[in-house]
């Protein structure tokens, strides 16, 4: 991609005059003023995703209803098995509410969103999941659920997301939390335990994510 980007630079130059397409060809400052600029761009769209996610977070903070209630609450309404739950953009609003996933007994799909203010049912729409299976077989003969795992992380600071890790050997819930000082970690949930152990898996993919970057 960044190949691209001074390859079309070079051809631009070309097309304007010759000879200034051989310069900036052969000189590294062209080659790394367009790997400076393209790199430029993916860090102001990184920053500006990570404010988002801090506002929602901080909007949540602000509210009365919990992840565990929210999910209480989605159950209510929708009986079944709670999968995940996050405050979230409604349709890309600058509202924040709960979105609760809940497997049903016939394995239908409900996302169901609840008012973070007042902890009301706002609504419910299926959903097309294709890990229905992955899903149940990792549960199978589990004792914590969802509401348990992040009442479990509320320990830790506000709960801003609860979800469903069924992918690989070690599965488990994972959950997010934000501090009052704003700073947020993500932790693991034993889905037979409850014990709450400190997630760095996000922390070495942005490292690795750093490192490719800089290459």
């Amino acid at each position: 991609m960044k190949r691209n980007i001074v390859i079309a630079a070079v051809t631009a130059a070309a097309l304007i005059g010759g000879g200034t397409a051989t310069a900036l060809a052969t000189t590294g400052d062209g080659g790394g003023s367009a790997r400076q600029a393209a790199n430029t761009r993916v860090s102001d769209d990184d920053v500006r995703d990570d404010q988002d996610d801090r506002d929602d977070d901080a909007k949540a903070a602000s509210g009365d209803v919990t992840a565990p209630e929210a999910i209480a609450s989605a159950l209510k309404h929708t009986p079944g098995t709670v999968v995940s739950a996050e405050l979230d953009d409604e349709d890309d609003s600058d509202k924040v509410i709960w979105k609760v996933d809940v497997l049903s007994g016939d394995n239908t799909w409900q996302s169901v969103r609840v008012d973070p203010s007042n902890g009301k049912v706002l609504g419910a729409q299926t959903d097309d999941e294709d890990d229905t299976a992955q899903v149940r077989a990792a549960l199978k003969g589990s004792s914590v659920t969802a509401e348990e795992a992040a009442k479990a992380a509320a320990g830790k600071g506000t709960v801003t997301s609860v979800d469903l890790d069924e992918d690989g050997k070690n599965k488990s819930w994972e959950a997010e939390t934000r501090k009052s000082g704003g700073a947020e970690q993500d932790w693991k949930i034993d889905l037979n335990t409850g014990k709450v152990t400190a997630d760095h898996s996000d922390a070495q993919d942005d490292d690795a994510d750093d490192v490719d970057d800089q290459d």
